[in-house]
């Protein structure tokens, strides 16, 4: 230590002692005796003051390092500090004196010259030091062991002002084995739900019904083993499995095999099963992942089934859901939540219609639903709606001359002007809180009612009073014509609003060719009855010629990606009604089986996505923040080039693929 110290205290000045006694040399072989004494006596006073300070920050320095690395026992005596340590000079990094556990733990060797920190601690700066802080960010490995490490920046008392890096080490390993450990076996909570089972016992013996409970439960069963938790059949079609959190990872990582292993139990109509997945993570206490675990299960049905949702503290994460959604609709449900609707409308001051941003058919045809609803009990509806930016002018132009509709479109602006603690809000056709009309009026409005036919997406809109969220529906504007049969009479319904309403289901069904159900065609003619004529409807769907041009346009823009996947990437704007045109046509091209079409809107990208059935465009357009179904869907995308948006979509839909 002293050889250390001697060589950080003696800074090259005996060269130049020599150098002046050579000077004092040099007049004394000239005869210049005087000039050779005044150099002597100068050089032997510098070299007394020089020895007086190295002295000085020499005992300043001892004292230091002393006082830091000792500490008293009872005895009153000092020993040495238990922690490994070190004195590092900043600047260089350079080693300047270390302990003997510090030596012992890292296999620092005194050398010459001097070590480098970063060669005995691999990766460490010292930036943190001269920042302020006392606590190095990362942990640092030393063979098998885990360290934190501490330290504090001083300075010399010198001329120069060199600064020093006292640093610490504190061995950690134990404790983060205990960390680990506790982490590892924290507690999963799931839930196991059969979610066709009414489907598969329908019209079967109480035999076959054994028989088939039978062999679900052999193969939840096999499935559960592997994880070493305990399983509990809570209900005919529902199941608790809870394990620990360090076999999780395995069930991530077979993306949850048992989605598919089910489908091999099939009922002697050739139906096979399905099930879902609600697991819980992270709850602070069992009944806190319990809730989860349900909430995780709502999620999963409400996107469709036949998938395995994750819920931890701050967000969901989606595995499966590939398939295509079965209608388990019930019309009990659609009457339910009617009459809930109507009494909640009757008991509002105002009543607010909402859809999603750039309305389109089906979100001004179901908020007219809502508006007749309204009307029948004598409440004046407020639709919220952007006059300037949406995808229905044609029809909003018709609606503008119906005496009922006198001032019922407004803006979000008016609306928030209008609402008090007494009014309600009905958002159709969404479910996502960013990508209504008026974010700040969904805000300030506390009952809030959700008629919708998309996905549920991670951060859906809650709380809600009422909620008809139908993702096996066509279109809400077929909930809404369901809510409309259990609700009023047929003299109720304007013949604007039953055009609407087809207008809607027309749109989202691309004229009832995609995603189309037993209770689309029912809802449809319904419509029809009421007077709703299919010849109008299609006209309010025609482009003008310098439209229909622009379309194709799009489209010989195209390019194939994966042989089956049409993208087009435009480089100007277009209209989200042409754009979503384009989509459409592209799958009538034969091999195609999705179509995306990207367009920049101002400071935006903007995404519209449609498929055959076979690709779930929702899914591939969920990471980039989209949303939708199966056949339909759409993202918005700020502050990204379209190259870059291009790029990202590319890297979804590989991922879709490989998973």
């Amino acid at each position: 230590m002293k050889k250390k110290l001697s060589r950080l205290l003696r800074p090259g000045l005996i060269a130049c002692f020599v150098v002046m006694l050579g000077f004092c040399a040099a007049a004394a072989v000239l005869k210049q005796y005087y000039l050779a004494a005044g150099e002597g006596a100068v050089t032997v006073l510098l070299l007394v003051l020089y020895i007086l300070e190295r002295n000085r920050r020499s005992r300043e320095i001892q004292t230091f390092i002393q006082n830091a690395s000792a500490a008293p026992d009872i005895t009153g005596k000092t020993a040495e500090n238990p922690l490994p340590m070190a004195l590092v000079r900043l600047g260089d990094n350079g080693i300047v004196w270390a302990s003997e556990r510090f030596a012992a733990v890292t296999g620092y060797r005194q050398q010459i010259p001097e070590q480098d920190i970063t060669a005995v601690l691999p990766g460490i700066t010292m930036d943190w030091l001269a920042s302020g802080k006392t606590e190095y960010p990362y942990d640092v490995t030393i063979g098998t062991r885990r360290y934190r490490v501490y330290g504090s920046a001083i300075r010399a008392n010198d001329v120069v002002g060199t600064y020093f890096g006292v640093l610490y080490l504190s061995d950690l390993t134990e404790m983060y084995q205990v960390r680990d450990e506790y982490i590892r076996s924290r507690p999963v909570v799931s839930i196991i739900l059969v979610d066709n089972y009414e489907e598969l016992t329908m019209n079967l013996s109480e035999s076959a019904i054994s028989t088939m409970n039978a062999q679900i439960n052999d193969a939840i069963t096999a499935w559960a083993e592997a994880y070493h938790g305990l399983l509990r059949k809570l209900e005919r079609n529902r199941y608790l499995l809870v394990f620990e959190k360090r076999d999780l990872e395995h069930a991530m990582n077979e993306k949850f095999s048992l989605l598919e292993d089910i489908h091999q139990v099939v009922n002697p109509t050739g139906l096979a099963a399905s099930i879902s997945f609600g697991l819980g993570v992270d709850g602070a206490n069992f009944e806190e992942s319990y809730n989860f675990a349900a909430l995780s299960i709502e999620m999963a049905l409400s996107r469709g089934g036949d998938q395995a949702v994750i819920k931890d503290r701050l967000d969901f994460t989606f595995f499966g859901g590939r398939a295509k959604e079965a209608d388990r609709r019930s019309k009990v449900r659609s009457r339910v939540t009617g009459n809930s609707l109507m009494e909640l409308i009757g008991q509002s001051s105002h009543v607010f219609i909402m859809g999603h941003k750039n309305a389109d058919l089906d979100a001004v045809g179901a908020a007219m639903g809502i508006s007749c609803m309204c009307r029948k009990k004598g409440k004046k509806a407020h639709i919220v709606i952007d006059k300037e930016r949406n995808a229905a002018n044609q029809l909003l132009e018709e609606i503008y001359k119906v005496p009922e509709y006198e001032g019922v479109f407004i803006s979000g602006d008016e609306a928030l002007l209008i609402a008090d603690n007494r009014s309600t809000l009905v958002v159709v056709d969404t479910n996502r809180p960013d990508q209504v009309e008026s974010r700040p009026l969904l805000d300030a409005i506390s009952r809030v009612c959700v008629v919708d036919h998309h996905r549920r997406a991670a951060d859906y809109i809650e709380p809600v009073v009422v909620n008809l969220h139908e993702p096996y529906a066509s279109s809400a504007s077929e909930l809404v014509t369901e809510l409309l049969q259990y609700s009023v009479e047929k003299q109720d319904v304007l013949p604007i609003e039953v055009k609407s309403l087809l207008a809607g289901i027309f749109l989202d069904t691309k004229s009832f060719n995609v995603r189309t159900g037993e209770r689309t065609f029912e809802a449809a003619a319904v419509l029809r009855r009421m007077g709703a004529d299919t010849v109008e409807v299609k006209k309010l769907l025609q482009n003008d010629f310098q439209e229909t041009m622009a379309k194709y346009q799009i489209i010989k823009s195209a390019r194939l990606y994966r042989k089956e996947i049409a993208v087009a990437a435009l480089n100007t704007g277009t209209t989200r009604v042409l754009a979503a045109q384009a989509a459409d046509e592209m799958l009538n091209i034969c091999g195609i089986t999705a179509s995306f079409v990207l367009y920049p809107d101002n400071d935006r990208v903007i995404i519209s996505a449609r498929s055959m059935g076979d690709v779930n465009v929702q899914m591939i357009l969920e990471p980039l923040g989209g949303g939708g179904n199966t056949a339909t869907a759409g993202a918005q995308i700020t502050g990204k080039s379209i190259k870059e948006v291009l790029d990202d979509l590319v890297i979804s839909i590989d991922r879709f693929y490989e998973t």
